[in-house]
């Protein structure tokens, strides 16, 4: 399996994104600087955390008109695999790799802290090795992560199956208190139409090896392994 990590100026879990990687991969993915205007062969593509460009203008906006955005779109759009995570989703957002806006944060803070997420679906690569429904802790970090899209967008997610994962309480209820940020539905991830493109605000590099304090990031780069090998 080959697996590009694509470093933006601002980017700071690009370096999370390839240990988790190569833990799961046993070798290490190409790290890919925004300014290439090619990319390696590869059968995974990940757009990191990290606050790309400073976050200027809006939050990966900026990012999305790197020189390797335009073949990253050109991949993702004839099936190759990407994994945007936090500001990597917001990069997918406004390359027009995912519909819908991250806003800033109901609560007009930065949020760091573990949440609970509640896996909806475990028939994509992305969570094979989840249980339906499974209950998943994962960091969040972010100032921009409040997920909104119009009615008519939210209700075609809804309907296709597209919400990946949602805030939820430890116990598995979804509720408002569990929303971290005022997402929409309580949306903390979505997949494109055909679930081979996943953005995420949660970080599940973060929480994938014990000497972390939790395993369940872990599962999500195995089942791509699984999956893409």
């Amino acid at each position: 399996m080959r697996a590009s990590v694509i470093v933006f100026p601002g980017s700071n879990c690009d370096r999370d994104a390839a240990v988790a990687l190569h833990a799961a991969m046993g070798e290490s993915p190409m790290m890919v600087w925004h300014g290439n205007s090619e990319l390696p062969k590869s059968d995974l593509i990940v757009l990191p955390g990290g606050f790309s460009y400073g976050d200027y203008l809006r939050s990966g906006a900026m990012a999305a008109h790197s020189p390797v955005m335009r073949e990253v779109v050109r991949r993702a759009k004839t099936g190759t695999p990407v994994l945007g995570i936090c500001n990597g989703f917001q990069v997918l957002t406004e390359a027009g790799l995912l519909p819908g806006v991250l806003m800033r944060n109901a609560s007009l803070r930065f949020i760091c802290k573990d949440v609970h997420l509640k896996v909806e679906r475990n028939d994509t690569l992305f969570t094979r090795q989840y249980a339906q429904a499974e209950i998943v802790r994962f960091p969040i970090a972010h100032k921009d992560g409040c997920y909104f899209a119009d009615d008519a967008t939210l209700a075609r997610l809804e309907d296709e199956g597209r919400v990946a994962f949602r805030y939820c309480e430890a116990t598995g209820a979804v509720t408002e208190d569990a929303n971290p940020n005022g997402s929409a539905n309580n949306i903390a991830g979505i997949y494109n139409e055909t679930s081979t493109v996943l953005g995420m605000m949660p970080h599940p590099e973060r929480l994938a090896d014990k000497a972390l304090s939790g395993t369940d990031g872990a599962k999500m780069f195995s089942s791509l392994v699984e999956t893409l090998h």
